[in-house]
């Protein structure tokens, strides 16, 4: 009796201190039971344990807060995700993953605005005003990055792992700014010069995020290749990285950029310039911090999410039918589907257009369509977030009708997580069985690289191809001219991606830091 006493005493005195301490102790929990099970997505788990001890009133020590999610949670795993990828795999699919988390959020967006619009009040779920319903179709259409790390193995399937995890990236990155950009339309007066505007805020923050991650990348790789930092201590170097890239982060969310845009443009450019200009005990310790911190976080993100999942205020708000909330919830899954297939099969196939090669065969199959199109079903933290940022006030709603969105919400994040993502391992291993890789560096898009199928010129020969030269003749230069744009028609994003190599190797290297590419990185 005295020990409960004193836990008790301790719990009123140090009211913030006990919750962090007791969530922190059951992280650290989940953390050896995942890795006794492989498995790290206990939060449902741990929030029925902890709602049954506190019979039935309660199952969250801590109530979730999409501040905290967006600034302390999402950014490390975002910027591990951007400094970890294999750089060939997705900047040869880049344009394939920018129609997919781009124009296949804006398809998505639009197919579950209309449906949810037309479909909710034939079930009896009133109470909705058209930005709800706007942002509903941007909530639902953010793919979970997370899940798809879990799912999904750079080494196994690099392909499939690029354009998916690339895609949900760049699809919650998408749809952050497509929520922002929804709140601050003027509902009375929409028209078509609104949506012209929507667009073009749309993809002046793009743009803008993406630039700014990518000036901090290079600004922190100058810095550390002409500072020399390690001279001294390594640890400036780890500390150097670390802080500019959570200060990117930052001031995006300051100017109302997306801040996951930028964090992900600069670890991808401090992975490919900043890691070379460090010492060799750097260069394993980033790697190792980057990748712990992202770990922690995630698994920190399952659990918040599983115990405020089950919070049984929440469910006693809703005053919906059980009929109508699982019909509701239905209709929402059915358009997840419907919104999803909407844009990959025709994207796909116009990828496959732009990235036709003479003698090859497509480069995504039916079947990679299908598994692409299913791993990106499952929806996660980035929509429960955006659901408490529209639907509660500081995690709090007093609205039936708001508190029914957000129990629909969390009905379908804890569905597609755990159906279609235990599904997705068995459906790639039948639909594409596993072949041993005899180069990891090769991408499915093409058994030879850019390099060796154009011969072995220097980096300055080869950047003089597309462009003009004063000291040949005007014929030369035509036929050059005339090479260089049947090459670009013909294979358009090979040609880009080649001369990019060509022009970072002469220009970008030698100033912000990192080796020449004999041989393509991984």
């Amino acid at each position: 009796m005295e020990m409960f006493e004193l836990i008790r005493n301790l719990a009123h005195e140090h009211e913030k201190v006990v919750p962090i301490s007791v969530f922190v102790a059951i992280l650290c929990l989940c953390l050896i039971i995942g890795h006794l099970l492989e498995e790290n997505r206990w939060g449902c788990i741990a929030g029925t344990v902890i709602l049954f001890l506190n019979k039935g009133k309660s199952s969250h020590i801590l109530r979730f807060n999409e501040e905290l999610f967006f600034i302390y949670l999402l950014p490390p795993i975002i910027f591990n995700a951007g400094f970890q990828v294999k750089k060939k795999q997705f900047f040869q699919n880049f344009i394939t993953i920018m129609l997919y988390g781009v124009v296949g959020v804006f398809i998505s967006t639009s197919i579950i605005t209309a449906g949810s619009w037309w479909l909710f009040p034939k079930l009896g779920f009133f109470g909705l005003a058209a930005c709800d319903y706007l942002a509903i179709g941007t909530i639902f259409s953010s793919t979970d990055t997370v899940c798809t790390l879990q799912v999904l193995h750079q080494d196994e399937t690099p392909l499939l792992y690029s354009l998916v995890f690339g895609e949900g990236v760049v699809s919650d990155a998408t749809s952050v700014v497509l929520f922002n950009a929804i709140q601050k339309i003027d509902m009375t007066r929409i028209n078509g010069k609104t949506s012209l505007k929507l667009i073009g805020d749309f993809f002046y923050l793009f743009s803008t995020s993406t630039a700014l991650g990518v000036t901090f990348g290079l600004v922190t790789a100058y810095s550390l290749k002409s500072l020399y930092l390690g001279r001294h201590s390594t640890v400036r170097e780890l500390a150097i990285m670390v802080l500019m890239a959570y200060l990117s982060y930052m001031i995006a969310e300051l100017l109302d950029l997306s801040g996951i845009l930028t964090v992900f443009f600069c670890g991808i450019l401090m992975s490919h310039y900043a890691w070379h200009n460090v010492t060799e005990s750097s260069r394993i310790t980033t790697r190792h911090v980057f990748a712990m911190l992202s770990f922690v976080a995630e698994t920190f993100i399952f659990l918040y999410v599983g115990m405020d999942a089950l919070d049984i205020e929440k469910w006693k708000m809703t005053r919906l039918s059980i009929a109508t909330l699982m019909g509701s919830f239905g209709t929402l899954v059915l358009l997840i589907l419907v919104g999803r297939a909407a844009f990959v099969f025709p994207l796909s196939a116009f990828s496959n257009y732009m990235n036709r090669r003479p003698n090859r065969s497509p480069a995504l199959t039916f079947k990679h369509q299908v598994v692409i199109w299913w791993a990106g079903l499952m929806r996660g933290a980035v929509s429960i977030a955006l659901a408490f940022k529209q639907f509660t006030y500081s995690g709090v709603t007093w609205d039936p009708v708001n508190a029914a969105m957000i129990t629909n919400t969390i009905i379908v994040v804890l569905f597609t997580t755990l159906v279609f993502g235990f599904l997705t391992k068995p459906l790639i291993y039948y639909l594409l069985p596993h072949r041993p890789i005899i180069d990891k560096c090769e991408s499915s898009l093409g058994s030879k690289s850019p390099e060796s199928s154009l011969g072995s010129k220097s980096p300055k020969e080869d950047m003089s191809l597309p462009l003009l030269s004063f000291e040949e003749s005007a014929s030369t230069n035509l036929i050059r001219a005339k090479d260089s744009l049947t090459m670009l028609i013909e294979r358009p994003v090979y040609t880009v991606h080649f001369y990019w190599r060509k022009f970072d190797d002469t220009y970008m290297r030698p100033i912000f830091g990192g080796p020449l590419s004999s041989s393509p990185e991984c």
